[in-house]
């Protein structure tokens, strides 16, 4: 094919799905002239699996994104058909908002939004390859000769890589939602040196909803209270028309009907050679691996408000079509259920992430990018997550500015990107709450304390939103000291103790000692101190965490305190650990592999030991580095 020169940008993305909308996003509103190419104009921020935003962990980074002034909480909230924070009976570091998207007017929203941006074009076009030039990526070129300059490429191809779906003995080459797939452009990167590897995930079939018995199964209604995960979204549009999901169960006879196809089951016979997700099985790979387990949980999930597609979310599977109709028929409330679209597997490739930096620019090559499952996570948050960081850090370099790395106390995003440039993944990685070890610090309700400021200086939060966060923090810590200058004695709340069996007071207290009792809340607390009628219901749950929890934070804050002076101590970029007297053979080849920024980084990957930290920072204090690399660092 013939090239031509077709236009010169600053930032170009590669892929317009959730990664990819994030990233162009982000780089057009930073000031920089940015295309975002995508295989298929119709697919942009297209949720080919679960129509759903947000969850454990994955909520949180939803609030990440907003506060740092991406688009994905603005966009859910406009186009959700259910909301419900979850985990409302447990503690603030593990609850967590989710909403049911309408699949469709989420997409069309996004594509929208970024039709409308400045600085932003949207084009249709599959990328083959890039332009590299002196081991610095310059630019792309597509399947119809397009060369498109740029000072920094960003790749977010989700699961298009050499994609392939299978169904039962059926294999085909397909992005996802049967779309076309990358193949050129997967090809090229092996090309450059980049190591690329083969992973999996799957779908659930979608059945009719007029076919479900509904009388067979649980509703599952949004919550009554308004919510919304962008924090610039007011409370007065919460929608109460919301549309409910229904909960039913496998049980014994779909589990033999499992097991006497799995002989055709292609996780089992060798058709599938892609690394699926651990924490997101298919419902086969479930049965074999808990096989004392009577049932498991399916949701019901609609699609939308103008479609009869249901996801069957639990029940993601590749077994041929005619099993996955008997498996579908042999469910409570199923029985006559109409399979709309068969569920499928796609393995696709991936970069190995510990290539990356933490901004998410490649060691092999200068100025390009990856972001999303091309980084080998799974889940629409995640991808979205690392494509604002993309977009951000991208747009910094070739304005020579500071990177913006998030540190693992900072957010779910920096544990989420510190854990795949560290430590890598050998499969689809998927955010939990169990992989933050500050998680008492990286609460849903916080991300805006946490992280609005960080986007008002990239220049990513807009002035009505960073005032709002102005306000609020200034409201918090203002009633925190009102609460810490009023005293309650004994004698005034003896009643109210008694009428909660909790024991008496001997002396007076102050307010907010108070309400650290586990029995009292901020409500209860107005009963015996004046109201502050300014405050709003979220400035109160702010008040009332940070007060109750106030010991647990001080103690991690003190650790974080402790991360960042290790975070301070920077690794020589081009440092020989070969050259390194007593480093463990190990620690040599996983640091040589990995090459860590800094102490802290390094102390993180896996076959390093203390006494190996303790051998490189006396190697790097006793300034053996050559002069040059020091100064790189």
């Amino acid at each position: 094919m013939q090239e031509y020169q077709a236009g010169s940008y600053d930032v170009i993305v590669v892929g317009a799905g959730h990664a990819g909308a994030e990233a162009a996003l982000a780089a057009s509103r930073m000031g920089n002239q940015t295309l975002l190419l995508t295989i298929n104009m119709e697919m942009v921020a297209f949720m080919p699996c679960n129509p759903s935003i947000g969850g454990p962990a994955k909520g949180v980074v939803v609030r990440e994104i907003d506060a740092l002034g991406g688009e994905m909480g603005k966009n859910i909230d406009k186009t959700y058909i259910q909301m419900r924070m979850l985990n409302t009976g447990k503690g603030p570091a593990v609850r967590a908002l989710r909403a049911q998207a309408d699949k469709h007017a989420y997409s069309a929203e996004m594509k929208h939004t970024i039709e409308k941006t400045e600085n932003l074009t949207l084009r249709q076009g599959i990328v083959e390859r890039l332009i590299v030039e002196d081991n610095i990526c310059k630019g792309v070129v597509t399947a119809t000769g397009a060369r498109y300059e740029a000072q920094a490429v960003i790749i977010t191809a989700g699961t298009a890589l050499r994609g392939e779906i299978i169904i039962g003995e059926l294999k085909y080459s397909s992005g996802p939602n049967n779309s076309q797939p990358s193949i050129s452009l997967a090809d090229h990167l092996e090309e450059l040196g980049l190591e690329i590897d083969r992973f999996k995930t799957g779908t659930p079939p979608r059945i009719k909803a007029a076919s479900i018995d509904y009388d067979k199964t649980e509703i599952q209604p949004g919550d009554e209270a308004p919510n919304h995960f962008s924090f610039s979204t007011p409370d007065s549009i919460y929608k109460k028309d919301q549309i409910p999901c229904w909960l039913t169960y496998t049980n014994p006879g779909t589990h033999q009907i499992i097991r006497d196809n799995l002989d055709r089951a292609p996780m089992f016979t060798g058709i599938v050679d892609g690394v699926g997700a651990r924490y997101c099985p298919s419902i086969e790979d479930k049965i074999v691996r808990f096989a004392d387990k009577k049932r498991h949980q399916l949701f019901l999930e609609p699609e939308g408000a103008s479609t009869e597609e249901i996801y069957v979310q639990g029940l993601s599977t590749s077994l041929p079509e005619g099993v996955q109709a008997d498996v579908l028929h042999s469910i409570e409330g199923l029985e006559k259920a109409e399979m709309m679209r068969t569920g499928y597997a796609i393995e696709y490739d991936v970069v190995l992430p510990y290539q990356l930096r933490p901004t998410l620019e490649t060691k092999v090559i200068d100025n390009l990018f990856t972001a999303g499952q091309t980084n080998g996570t799974s889940g629409y948050e995640e991808a979205a997550g690392q494509g604002l960081i993309a977009g951000i850090n991208a747009s910094l370099k070739i304005r020579d500015k500071e990177p913006f790395i998030m540190k693992r106390s900072d957010g779910y995003i920096g544990v989420m990107i510190d854990d795949l440039v560290t430590k890598g993944t050998n499969e689809p990685y998927r955010l939990l709450t169990s992989r933050a070890e500050y998680r008492l610090l990286l609460r849903h309700d916080n991300a805006d304390l946490r992280l609005t400021q960080n986007g008002y200086d990239i220049g990513l939060v807009e002035e009505d939103q960073y005032q709002a966060y102005l306000k609020k923090k200034a409201a918090v810590e203002q009633e925190i000291q009102r609460l810490k200058t009023i005293r309650i004695k004994p004698t005034e709340v003896q009643a109210f103790l008694e009428e909660k069996g909790a024991a008496p007071l001997k002396d007076g207290v102050l307010a907010n000692e108070f309400l650290r009792r586990p029995e009292v809340t901020y409500q209860d607390l107005l009963r015996f101190v004046p109201a502050n009628d300014e405050l709003t219901t979220k400035e109160i749950e702010q008040v009332e965490i940070q007060i109750k929890y106030e010991g647990y934070i001080k103690k991690a804050m003190n650790k974080v305190d402790k991360l960042k002076r290790m975070e301070a101590k920077r690794v020589p970029e081009n440092i020989d650990y070969e050259a390194i007297n007593g480093l463990a053979t190990e620690a040599k080849q996983k640091l040589q592999k990995i090459h860590p920024e800094t102490i802290a980084q390094a102390s993180r990957i896996s076959g390093v030991n203390p006494s190996d930290l303790s051998i490189l920072m006396v190697y790097i204090e006793q300034g053996k580095i050559a002069k040059t690399d020091s100064q790189t660092a």
